[in-house]
This record gives structure tokens, C-alpha cells and sequence, in this order.
């Protein structure tokens, strides 16, 4: 078995993707999440390039790491002055940190007409850089910026600035596909040319997604000899992002007969969270079809596809899905078959045969509600108390009746925004409670005045918060079209324990919200009276 190091520049390459703007204390989380999951290098960021990376270095080393070294990532120095007088050089070596990674021009192109110098003392710039460095720091690696694209206009010199590198300590040299246009076949032959002409170094990779190829091309060059793979979680990164550590890994460990492994043992199934950890904490929606942690990468839609995975999951799953911490989920919408129905059910305690009747009219229910527009894939708590009460099982009850609400909005002229306000009527446990409110919207107003008319009852509703409210416009028909259009309404719920998702669906906006306003309502408390009756058992 081969041990591939696993390099991760989320914090840095990945922080300069479009829409990703790390804090400090963003990066100090992820850090610890990701030597959690066992990798074997975290490079912080560019220190002295901004207050945040400069800060990083220094917080970061009040904790004790159990896996991962903090890297350091610069530049070479610049070629009008010398290595000692360089402050990039300084700032990698005041960052104090166990390693230092810096990149060099490896594409003669770029020595001539972005530094405007000659090879030759570009290569004496990468020797001492590199030589700096290793009498500062433990280790040093060197990132050949735009290998493949040097390597394949001038090989001698893309091969030169790698011995130069070598010959002035370099631990590890980082071949980079810096533009993302190479193929696996030519990174291929690259890498192992280099293994033949420097039998003694230490290879890594280094892509970039230009061309969606970055995982594909960091797994030819380990092929063909490199032990080192940089990346970032989810891909996140410059243009369109880097390698995917959260594909590449699990490929490399699950899909080459174990030749390869990349985590601590037993730490591959924590993926899934880490995945989704560090797309949180950097404020992104997750990628719900990225593979193997995605929450789309083991759903199954169509009715021949859950039949078959019902008998072996194998027939439509090329891994367990618990190798990656992630699950297995069957879908219930207009594709849907008696299967799905009967797997949905198997999640939730229930044994059904597809023969029954409540199968079958749970299925004709389900797909004249999708016909109307209610995406029951996206929303499966609504799904769970939709199939809850057909099969008329205990825990699902009527925890409160409307009686009426209204919601009214005024604008005056010269209003900066319009006065939203709701009035709500219930029937809780034999009360009738009637509350008002005014909220941010008419949807936030139905919201707080629904709350407030039950918290009196159920107080542990305060622990539940609204994560994410999405509005669609459905397909318009004959009846209804333009602003009179059917929405959907998608509300995302959560509380200390897990997170949910409901659904409404109506032509007034206003009602498609409150159906899933009172369906996240209703499974919160579903959810804790069945946890409350669990409790009681197991202490009985």
C-alpha cells in the first residue's frame, strides 16, 4: 500500500474563489475540522499579504495539531534584489511555521515577459529562494507554477528550475497545472519524466478545474509516480476552483483494490460532514450533486432504480454510501413508484409490502400533489408527516387548528417599506389563542405570530430557528398565469439537533408559506414527542 500525502489550500487557494472571503476565525475552524480528518498539510495562506493570513499564523500555533503541518505559502524572490533582502522570504520565515511553500515560473514564457528576465537568472532566483528558506525552516517545498504549460513549450527548462529546486533542499516539488488546460494522458507522461530524471525527489501535483479535469489529472499523476496531491474541500478555488479532495480521496482509497491510502484509518466515513462543515462556515450552499458527498451523490428517483437498490444497493451504488458518511436516500415525487413508498417507509420503522392498499394510495396521492407543483424531493420532512399520517401511526397529531389568520400590509406614500402585520387564531390542546405581530414581511409577521400563539404550550419551539425560505414561480397554466402563477414555497428549518425542510404549494404566496410554516412547525414537535416517548421507555 502506498501512502499519498494529501495537501489542502482551502485556506489559501481555496479563499480566493469568487464568492469564498474567509475571517480569521473562519480559518481557524476549518483548520481544526480538517487536521480532525487527518490531513497531512494545512497551508494557512500567504503571510504579510494580508492581516488575516499575517494573524493565522500566529493563533493557529496556540493549538495543538494531532495530524497536520501548518504551511506557509509565498513567492520566490523578486529578481532585482537578493534572497536575504526579500521581505516575501521574511515574512515566510517570521510566520514561524513548520513549512514553507513557494512557487517559481517554470514556463520560460512567464520568465521573459512577466519578470522581464533571462532563464538563467531566473534559475539562480529559484535556487536561492529556495536555499533561504531551508536554512530558516524544516521544510520547504516548491511549487512549479505552470509545469505542464513550461513542460510542454520548453521541457529543458521546466526541468532545469526543478533541479535547481531539488539541488537547494527542496523536500517536495509540486508539479502545477496552473491554467487547468492539461489532459490526465500528457500530466501523465510529464510526472513520470520527471520521476526519470529525479529518481531521488519527492513528487507532488498540484490542478486547477479549468477544464473540469482537476481530479482525473491529479489521479494520472499519482499513477504515474507523484505521493503528494494538493487540493482544496469541495474544490473550492480561483476561476473554477482546484482538485477536490472530497472526490479525490475517496477514489484514490476505494477505488484502486487499496493501493493507496490517504487518511487515518477509520476517518474516510467523516467526509460528508467535514464537507459540509467548510462549506458552511464559508457561507456556501452546498453542491447537492457533488459526488460521493453530496446529498444527491445516493438519492434514487426513478421507481426501477429504488426496486432494484432495494434488493442490493449495489445494482445503482458504486460504494456504501456510510464509506463517506453520507446515507442513502429514496425520493417521492411523480417518478415515483411503490418501492419508493415502501423503502420511504422501511427509513421510518414502517414494513410495508408494495401490494397494500395504503401503498397504493399513498403513491396516487403523492403524484397528484407533485402534479401540482409540491416538490416532496426537496422536502422531506413534509414527505415523513405526509406518510405518517396516512398510515395513521402514533406521535402525529393535531398539535394546534387554524381558526383564521390574516396578514395585512399598508404603504404610505413616502414609506421607506411597507407595515407588515398578521393576526393568527388557534385551537391549542382546548385553548383558542388569538395573537398579532408585526414582522419583516408578511411572511416573517404569519412566522412570529404563529410562534407566539404556542409557545405558551410548547415552549421548546424557541429552540427552533428558520435557516432558509426559497420561493419558485411554477410553470404558469390556463387558470392561473403571470402574477397569478402557482409558487412553491421551500422553508428550511433547524434547531440544536438537525435541520428539516417543508413544502407548500398554492397560487397566493402568502398561503403556500403558512402550509409549510405549520408542517416545520408540526415536525419539530413530532420530532420531540417521539424522542420524549424514547427517553421515557428507556428509563422504564
Amino acid at each position: 500500500m502506498k501512502h499519498i500525502t494529501i495537501y489542502d489550500t482551502s485556506l489559501r487557494d481555496g479563499n480566493q474563489a469568487e464568492d469564498v472571503n474567509l475571517s480569521l476565525e473562519d480559518k481557524i475552524k476549518i483548520a481544526l475540522k480538517l487536521d480532525e480528518l487527518g490531513l497531512h498539510y494545512i497551508e494557512g495562506g500567504w503571510p504579510g499579504s494580508s492581516p488575516v493570513d499575517t494573524a493565522f499564523f500566529k493563533e493557529i500555533a496556540a493549538y495543538s495539531l494531532k495530524n497536520a503541518r501548518i504551511a506557509a505559502f509565498g513567492s520566490t524572490h523578486h529578481p532585482g534584489n537578493s534572497a536575504e533582502q526579500d521581505k516575501n522570504l521574511a515574512a515566510l520565515v517570521s510566520s514561524k511555521a513548520p513549512v514553507a511553500t513557494i512557487f517559481g515560473k517554470t514556463w520560460e514564457l512567464h520568465v521573459h515577459e512577466a519578470l522581464r528576465v533571462s532563464t538563467q537568472r531566473y534559475l539562480e532566483v529559484i535556487s536561492d529562494s529556495v536555499a533561504l528558506l531551508k536554512k530558516n525552516v524544516p521544510e520547504v517545498l516548491f511549487d512549479a507554477e505552470h509545469f505542464f504549460d513550461g513542460f510542454r513549450h520548453n521541457a529543458d527548462y521546466a526541468l532545469a528550475a526543478l533541479k535547481k529546486a531539488l539541488e537547494a533542499g527542496a523536500d517536495t516539488l509540486v508539479l502545477c497545472d496552473t491554467n487547468g488546460g492539461s489532459t490526465p494522458e500528457f500530466v501523465a507522461a510529464a510526472t513520470a519524466r520527471v520521476r526519470e530524471e529525479l529518481p531521488q525527489a519527492c513528487i507532488g501535483i498540484h490542478a486547477h478545474n479549468d477544464c473540469e479535469l482537476a481530479v482525473a489529472v491529479s489521479l494520472a499523476s499519482v499513477e504515474a509516480g507523484a505521493r503528494m496531491v494538493q487540493g482544496t474541500v469541495n474544490g473550492i478555488g480561483e476561476r473554477c476552483g482546484n482538485t477536490n479532495l472530497c472526490s479525490l480521496i475517496p477514489v484514490l482509497e476505494c477505488k484502486y483494490d487499496g493501493a493507496y491510502r490517504c487518511l487515518p484509518e477509520g476517518r474516510l466515513s467523516m467526509l460528508r460532514a467535514v464537507s459540509t462543515y467548510v462549506a458552511e462556515v464559508a457561507n456556501m450552499a452546498p453542491f447537492s450533486r457533488q459526488p460521493f458527498v453530496g446529498r444527491s451523490a445516493f438519492a434514487h428517483k426513478g421507481g426501477v432504480h429504488v426496486s432494484a437498490v432495494n434488493r442490493n444497493s449495489s445494482l445503482y451504488e458504486h460504494i456504501d454510501p456510510l464509506v463517506v458518511g453520507n446515507e442513502q436516500r429514496v425520493l417521492l415525487t411523480e417518478l415515483a413508484g411503490r418501492s419508493n413508498i415502501v423503502s420511504m417507509a422501511r427509513r421510518f420503522g414502517f414494513h410495508l409490502d408494495k401490494d397494500e392498499p395504503v401503498v397504493k394510495g399513498l403513491l396516487a396521492e403523492l403524484k397528484q400533489k407533485a402534479s401540482y407543483g409540491y416538490d416532496y424531493a426537496a422536502a422531506e420532512a413534509s414527505v415523513e408527516l405526509l406518510l405518517l399520517r396516512k398510515l395513521g401511526r402514533r406521535g402525529v397529531r393535531d398539535f394546534f387548528k387554524l381558526v383564521q389568520f390574516r396578514v395585512l400590509e399598508s404603504k404610505q406614500d413616502g414609506d421607506g417599506v411597507p407595515l407588515s402585520e398578521a393576526t393568527v387564531t388557534l385551537e391549542v390542546e382546548g385553548a383558542t389563542e388569538h395573537t398579532a405581530a408585526f414582522g419583516e414581511g408578511p411572511v416573517n409577521a404569519l412566522d412570529k405570530a404563529l410562534r407566539k400563539a404556542l409557545y405558551g404550550f410548547y415552549p421548546r419551539l424557541k429552540d427552533m430557528r428558520l435557516v432558509d425560505f426559497k420561493v419558485r414561480v411554477l410553470a404558469a397554466t390556463s387558470e392561473h398565469k403571470g402574477t397569478g402563477s402557482q409558487v412553491r414555497v421551500l422553508i428550511e428549518s433547524a434547531d440544536q439537533n438537525a435541520k428539516w425542510v417543508t413544502v407548500g404549494v398554492s397560487f397566493n404566496i402568502i398561503e403556500a408559506s403558512w402550509q409549510a410554516l405549520i408542517d416545520s412547525v408540526t415536525y419539530k414537535l413530532y420530532k420531540d414527542e417521539n424522542e420524549m416517548r424514547k427517553k421515557q421507555a428507556a428509563d422504564e
